[in-house]
């Protein structure tokens, strides 16, 4: 059902934690299935993402998807952050079943939280990102039908 990526980033995530005085924090949550993810950045004067960390109230899917998450932004520009969407999440966890994609959701939208934290403290405006939801399960049953 999970792949060994999912089970190991589950048993053993990475980057766990806060960051005192982060440059951005962004918390977004799935009121459908209860998860929380809070997300960390700590960027530096030349827009790269020195450290990253998460905090997840959910299931091992949403703890696996987290980690993996702050793995795929650390070293990063802004830029780059901006282009790890929930699908290359998915691929560098081997994959997720079917009912586990909303998190990889979850996970893309706390780094767009967390960097539009940052924007909004800094008064600056990032090219390409726009307000994120607070709950990613907004605007599900328009797209069902």
């Amino acid at each position: 059902m999970y792949s060994e990526k999912v089970m190991d980033h589950f048993q053993n995530p990475r980057n766990v934690g806060e960051i005192e005085d982060a440059s951005g924090v962004g918390t977004v949550g799935n009121a459908k299935c209860g998860d929380i993810m809070r997300m960390y950045l700590d960027i530096d004067e030349n827009g790269v993402i020195r450290d990253c960390k998460f905090k997840t109230f959910g299931c091992g899917a949403a703890v696996a998807t987290s980690s993996m998450a702050t793995e795929l932004v650390k070293g990063k520009t802004i830029q780059e952050a901006l282009t790890v969407t929930n699908k290359a999440v998915m691929e560098a966890l081997d994959g997720l079943p079917p009912v586990k994609v909303h998190c990889s959701l979850l996970a893309e939208e706390a780094i767009h939280a967390a960097l539009w934290d940052y924007a909004q403290k800094n008064g600056i405006e990032i090219e390409g990102l726009s307000r994120p939801k607070s709950d990613i399960s907004e605007g599900e049953e328009e797209e069902d039908y």
